[in-house]
């Protein structure tokens, strides 16, 4: 085996992250009134990506995140919504009821179970990740789940993966690969812990950034030769 740990990134990943959320909002939308429109959900997703890549720079909390993003949206739309907090808890109750895989993803960590140890690593909300990946399955193929409230910091931050390496035992970071849609999270991630890097790039982009790519995959089912390899 070329890998002996994969780290599995879930929105976007394993689990198709804009499914969930279109119907999240949209269900949420109509139950204050409001008619979700194509524009409406298009706006919300690039106000949360922004929120989103601030997490990761360090600029701003999750508990920011959670609700600022909403108060950005409702304010960008001129919307008056009483209760933000409120709407934010049923989006997220919503987001958990709700996934779609990625290119047959469990089918995938189903085949290299046995073979390497598979752990999630995402930044998520706690209580959201671990409801949808109970539900789509991950539980029985996963050894573990770090989500970044938890482990108290967020990926890309190499304190995130020092701690995820604490609770692996003996680890060698050279056989450790981790695989996710993000360069600036995934990607940029295991570039500050020393680990090869996987980015899941189904639609083709072209890397712009310094981010180091080990490997360039788009289909999941590419990582199985990789890990084996």
């Amino acid at each position: 085996m070329r890998f002996d740990v994969v780290l599995w990134d879930v929105d976007g990943t394993l689990l198709d992250f804009k499914y969930s959320q279109r119907i999240s909002l949209c269900k949420c939308l109509e139950e204050i009134g409001i008619n979700p429109t194509d524009e409406l959900v298009e706006r919300y997703d690039k106000i949360n990506i922004d929120w989103w890549k601030r997490l990761e720079l360090g600029e701003v909390g999750k508990e920011q995140l959670l609700t600022g993003r909403f108060y950005d949206f409702f304010e960008s739309c001129g919307f008056s919504v009483g209760d933000v907090l409120t709407f934010q808890n049923h989006y997220e109750e919503n987001l958990g009821q709700v996934y779609q895989y990625r290119d047959n993803s469990l089918e995938v960590c189903n085949a290299l179970k046995g073979k390497c140890l598979q752990f999630v690593v995402t930044n998520g909300v706690a209580a959201t990740q671990m409801q949808k990946l109970k539900a789509a399955g991950f539980f029985s193929v996963m050894d573990n789940v770090f989500i970044s409230e938890q482990v108290g910091a967020p990926k890309p931050q190499r304190a995130f993966f020092d701690r995820v390496f604490e609770a692996i035992p003996t680890v060698d970071r050279e056989r450790v690969l981790i695989v996710g849609d993000s360069l600036s999270s995934d990607m940029r991630g295991g570039n500050n812990a020393g680990i090869a890097c996987c980015w899941y790039n189904p639609t083709g982009e072209v890397n712009l950034t310094e981010v180091k790519t080990d490997y360039v995959i788009k289909h999941l089912r590419e990582v199985i030769p990789l890990v084996e390899g």
